[in-house]
């Protein structure tokens, strides 16, 4: 039987591990050792709990989508992620890491960000407690999620922008990255989805874990199964999938579907599907796919949702691809925002461009009128508000 999850040296099948700059070997080694045994302390389960409960306002709602569920013809669950405090699913993973670098008695906490929405939440966290909070964002991204911007700077932090490469999400964890190895001592990096060195990956999916496990008993209580047909997430590095598909990982009868961004098309050089155009490689950390040149050079990723646009994937998605665990999609741009309208105008609800992702991919799934479906509506559409206001031409209307 194939285990997916990490196995005692970092690795997911072939994928994960820890390749690092011996700078950051004390770090990351510290937290390797310490991790499990901190999740596990009956008083770091009480405060995580109580935040997660009374600061980020879970459980969030499982969604019967009527109207949805009518033109898909099929029944369709939103797990709610977007009614978090701060917007996304992101808060699940910063409130548990901040409790991590507390208890390893770091006082600096620095961070990379995409669409904003994990800057927003390590900004957050950070003013709860008290820590000083540096944000590495693409200059690119910072333009296109200024909402998100002037939350991080509102709420204490310190955005600095990465100005090499692509000026998005990759090139933000290089410069946060290149923050860490220069300030070992009193500063943790709290990384924002399933990816970089062993046990990121693994911690942020236990973190995120909590999704899942919330789907299963609510759905239980609406279906009278815990278990849908098939529980779909959108995939950048990929923190909500990891946490929608984590207590499914073994339940071989609920398909689990990661949908990527296309871009302007797979083949059209402006991607980020990694699934179809990715190689093995190393990046930021870890072995997984990676869009790359023939030479190993990483091939700069493109999409019209910042938290998508990333030329790797999480380790653990890279093995559920290559293993056939998951069905890997990809959504371009126009079919993404195609979704946004659909769910606004059937449903009431604008969802962030990420999520509008996984959204659009139901047309795909070719879902029966008695399964049911759980899409992971992993955040919610404030930030991206300018980009659908020019694509679908709204201003003044």
């Amino acid at each position: 039987m194939i285990n997916y999850n990490v196995d005692e040296n970092g690795f997911y099948g072939k994928f994960g591990g820890a390749y690092i700059p011996e700078m950051l070997y004390p770090n990351v080694e510290e937290l390797r050792q310490n991790y499990l045994k901190i999740m596990a302390e009956p008083e770091f389960q009480e405060e995580l709990q109580t935040l997660l409960k009374d600061y980020v306002g879970r459980p969030t709602p499982l969604y019967f989508a009527k109207r949805l569920s009518e033109k898909y013809n099929t029944n369709i669950y939103l797990k709610r992620e977007d009614l978090n405090h701060t917007g996304a699913h992101k808060i699940n993973n910063t409130v548990g890491q901040v409790l991590m670098a507390k208890r390893l008695g770091k006082k600096r906490i620095i961070a990379e960000t995409g669409a904003g929405q994990h800057g927003v939440a390590t900004a957050t966290v950070c003013a709860l407690m008290g820590l000083e909070c540096i944000v590495y964002m693409g200059e690119v991204d910072i333009q296109r999620q200024a909402p998100n911007v002037a939350r991080m700077k509102m709420l204490g932090a310190t955005v600095v922008p990465a100005t090499s490469g692509s000026k998005t999400l990759k090139d933000a964890t290089n410069e946060a990255i290149r923050d860490w190895i220069n300030n070992p001592e009193d500063t943790y990096y709290i990384i924002g989805s399933v990816v970089g060195p062993h046990p990121y990956p693994d911690m942020v999916a236990r973190f995120q874990s909590v999704i899942s496990e919330e789907i299963k008993v609510q759905l239980k209580e609406k279906t009278g199964s815990e278990n849908p047909d098939y529980v779909v997430a959108c995939v950048g590095g990929g923190s909500n999938a990891a946490g929608a598909f984590y207590h499914y990982l073994d339940t071989p009868e609920v398909k689990l579907v990661a949908v990527e961004a296309a871009g302007l098309g797979v083949g059209s050089g402006e991607s980020a599907a990694t699934s179809v155009l990715g190689r093995e490689g190393i990046i930021h950390g870890s072995r997984t796919l990676l869009m790359q040149t023939d030479d190993g050079q990483v091939t700069e990723p493109y999409s019209i949702s910042a938290g998508l646009d990333y030329p790797g994937v999480g380790p653990l998605h890279a093995h559920l691809h290559q293993s056939g665990r998951a069905i890997f999609e990809s959504i371009t741009d126009d079919e993404a925002l195609q979704a946004v309208l659909e769910l606004t105008r059937l449903e009431g609800i604008i969802p962030a461009l990420e999520s509008a992702h996984a959204l659009a991919a139901l047309g795909r799934i070719g879902a029966k009128p008695d399964e049911v479906i759980v899409v992971n509506l992993s955040g919610r559409g404030d930030k991206d508000l300018t980009t659908y206001l020019d694509r679908f031409e709204l201003h003044g209307k």
